[in-house]
């Protein structure tokens, strides 16, 4: 007989959040797109170390190793860039943990301001971290508010140097 458990541990736990940028498309992409590997730990403050694996070219496929600081315990990471389209999205997917980050960009025909959405998706969640499930939900959703002013902020602040 097979336990039927009153949740799905495969459910993932999101968390998202947007935000406009007083910049085109194409600068907001560029920072967080074309320029990926240099600029992710710069709005990713968690990330205590980062290492491109495959050099600082932004393609699907690229990987990066990373390990962040959460909690006071440090985590490492392996992860691959899923999805990638100039202008419109970057995906990255974690191999060694179940986790994706989409940062996706929105504009009217080049104009500012442009509507950046960032997305955190835990994919998996043990059976036993179920019960606390809206306490990290809650966590992840203000994660998502802190990269997107993050991102805002070094954009703004870079630009105007």
């Amino acid at each position: 007989m097979q336990i039927k458990f009153p949740f799905d541990s495969t459910k993932p736990v999101v968390g998202e959040a947007s935000i406009d940028i007083d910049k085109s498309v194409h600068d907001v992409f560029s920072y967080i797109g074309e320029h990926f590997f240099d600029n992710y730990p710069k709005w990713a403050v968690e990330v205590v170390e980062f290492e491109p694996l495959d050099g600082k070219q932004v393609f699907i496929g690229a990987k990066a190793k990373q390990i962040r600081k959460d909690s006071g315990v440090k985590v490492e990471s392996i992860f691959e860039i899923t999805d990638y389209q100039p202008c419109i999205k970057l995906i990255f997917k974690g191999l060694t943990e179940p986790y994706k980050h989409s940062y996706l960009l929105e504009s009217c025909e080049q104009k500012q301001p442009t509507r950046l959405t960032f997305r955190f998706e835990l994919l998996e969640l043990e059976i036993f971290m179920r019960p606390f499930e809206k306490l990290i939900r809650s966590a992840i959703e203000d994660g998502a508010e802190n990269t997107v002013e993050n991102i805002k902020s070094l954009i703004v602040f870079e630009n105007s140097l």
